[in-house]
């Protein structure tokens, strides 16, 4: 494990071969989860020997963590790009958002989230804050625009309807309350932001007065 007062410490991937690594590893471990997936698994779907793989990531917790930033860090592109361009089209910056939140979140099977809950707590929780934070800089720029634009309610505020978000994933993301529920994350996800925003949309931009 190397985490630090809450950060990641995995080395980036800086050259076409950990790079290829990785992407290779966030594939199979977020379909199936990473407990059952060797490093031999990887070495073979990769072409490569274990000792190579090795060489780039010293362990599956170190690769681990490399695939969990690459992630993030495509999450946050995707974010700051959409968020970037929502005043100048509120309506069209809300369907790229929620495409966003389902192509990153059908990525995610059950699997997944149940081998972090269970194997590697330690991410988990750091996956929790990272997600939260990523609400809560992107989510929060996203109803401010919403509401100059004149389409997102003023009668609540801001800051409440992001901890309602941040309460209903906590309360839905894991992995007993998704099989309760009979949902992937995928489906979670996409079901949570739609209720969401249904409640806070008003129905059409409304003119300046």
């Amino acid at each position: 494990m190397h985490l630090e007062k809450g950060e990641l410490r995995a080395p980036p991937a800086k050259n076409p071969v950990s790079s290829r690594i990785v992407a290779v590893a966030r594939h199979h471990f977020l379909a199936h989860g990473f407990r059952g997936v060797t490093m031999d698994d990887l070495a073979e779907q990769l072409g490569m020997s274990k000792k190579t793989l090795y060489t780039h990531f010293p362990s599956k917790a170190v690769l681990l963590e490399a695939m969990l930033l690459d992630k993030f860090r495509g999450i946050e592109a995707d974010l700051e790009q959409i968020t970037s361009e929502c005043s100048s089209d509120f309506h069209h910056a809300l369907h790229q958002l929620l495409a966003c939140v389902q192509r990153h979140a059908e990525e995610i099977q059950p699997p997944f989230i149940r081998d972090l809950q269970r194997e590697a707590p330690e991410m988990f929780q750091w996956v929790e804050d990272r997600r939260r934070n990523l609400i809560r800089r992107y989510f929060g720029k996203f109803f401010s625009e919403g509401r100059k634009a004149g389409v997102i309610r003023k009668d609540i505020p801001a800051e409440l309807v992001i901890e309602i978000l941040l309460g209903a994933l906590q309360a839905v993301m894991n992995p007993s309350k998704m099989t309760e529920l009979g949902l992937t994350p995928k489906a979670a996800y996409t079901a949570i932001i739609r209720v969401i925003f249904e409640g806070v949309i008003t129905t059409a931009p409304r003119s300046k007065r």
